[in-house]
């Protein structure tokens, strides 16, 4: 109840806001893609991309408003269908009241986005990217929405250091909980778990960024502990309060973009199903460097290499690494219709792969093509 109660109370404020400012401060944004995934050897994200799947369709709308000179407030709702993952439930990205003292400090309430990394607060927006898949040791399509937002608080600000640039940091606190219809809901059921509410727990993290005085460069780091508890008919699942830490850097010049990171999560998993007890301990290690440049107003080209490894499993075992290497292209049709086509050739079956589409097992390797068109307002 407290939850629904506070996103009623946040749509309350929306409305109010939109009659206060007569509709003269509102901002209304969204957009709709269509995606297509063609894969040899395995089937990838719940889709069958092995048969050509076109089982991927994603549909956001944002309203954002003035309430005062300080004060903001939005909401972002959106639909998706990834193969198995997702369905025709409407759900609330984030909705948030926004009081900004000064660009020093500045207060967020709500359903708030969670400022892990250089994307996660930005990936629920296809548009601002070139690549039709982030680098998803990282930023997992299947699990984005449960990575995204938090209900709880936020404290962020941008200070000036003078000479020496900028520092723009976030904390938080508050509860998470996992997508009903996401990918790590879906892992759980294989085991013969399910849950009348998703498994849950508290989170409390922050980000730190250094906005450097080099032109386009800034440097960062950001760190989150959060637990989950869920309960079922058929057992349960713990996750003891883990520590998930990340390092990145982004550089910004003319037409070249470069970017990278590192993360680590060690965590044990303890699972009863029935009286049948299960532990499992991984401590994932991943990352990435990106770079892309601009080669026309409309046509923009990159490539990534993304690499995750199990340190606690054998990493010599498919099952225990991931390592995918990307070309992408992104071209603009104009400033509203956009086109994206990639290529991935994966090594490892660590990321991104369920049985319940690969009911014959994985083979260690897939080359896999990937394209999304979208409209943008």
């Amino acid at each position: 109840m407290p939850r629904k109660a506070l996103l009623l109370t946040l749509l309350c404020l929306c409305a109010a806001g939109l009659v206060a400012q007569d509709l003269e401060s509102l901002q209304i944004h969204g957009f709709a893609t269509q995606g297509f995934l063609y894969s040899t050897n395995n089937n990838y994200l719940t889709m069958k991309s092995s048969d050509v799947s076109l089982q991927w369709t994603e549909g956001a709308i944002s309203l954002n408003d003035a309430v005062t000179n300080k004060l903001r407030v939005g909401i972002q709702v959106h639909m998706y269908q990834m193969g198995q993952i997702g369905g025709p439930q409407v759900l609330v990205d984030w909705a948030s009241g926004d009081y900004k003292v000064n660009d020093s400090l500045g207060f967020r309430v709500g359903k708030v986005k969670l400022p892990f990394g250089l994307f996660n607060d930005s990936q629920d927006v296809d548009t601002l990217f070139l690549w039709v898949l982030l680098p998803q040791c990282n930023y997992p399509d299947d699990n984005r929405d449960f990575n995204l937002a938090l209900l709880g608080g936020m404290v962020y600000g941008r200070p000036s250091l003078g000479h020496y640039g900028r520092v723009q940091y976030g904390g938080y606190v508050g509860e998470d909980r996992l997508d009903a219809n996401g990918g790590y809901v879906l892992q759980l059921s294989q085991y013969g778990l399910t849950f009348p509410s998703p498994p849950s727990g508290k989170v409390v993290g922050g980000d730190l960024r250094w906005l450097t005085p080099v032109q386009g460069l800034s440097i960062g780091a950001s760190t989150q502990r959060q637990g989950l508890d869920g309960s079922g008919p058929q057992g349960t699942v713990h996750i003891s309060p883990v520590l998930l830490t990340g390092y990145y850097a982004e550089w910004k010049k003319g037409r070249w973009y470069f970017a990278g990171e590192y993360w680590r999560m060690p965590m044990t998993v303890l699972a009863q199903v029935e009286t049948v007890p299960i532990a499992q301990s991984v401590d994932p290690r991943s990352w990435y460097p990106m770079i892309s440049y601009q080669l026309t107003r409309k046509l923009q080209l990159g490539t990534y290499y993304a690499h995750e490894v199990n340190k606690a499993g054998n990493t010599a075992q498919p099952q225990n690494y991931s390592k995918d290497w990307v070309m992408s292209g992104r071209y603009n049709f104009n400033s509203n219709f956009y086109g994206k086509l990639e290529g991935h050739f994966l090594h490892g079956n660590a990321i991104g792969y369920y049985e319940s589409v690969n009911p014959d097992g994985l083979k260690p390797n897939t080359a896999m093509m990937a394209a999304r068109i979208g409209f943008t307002f």
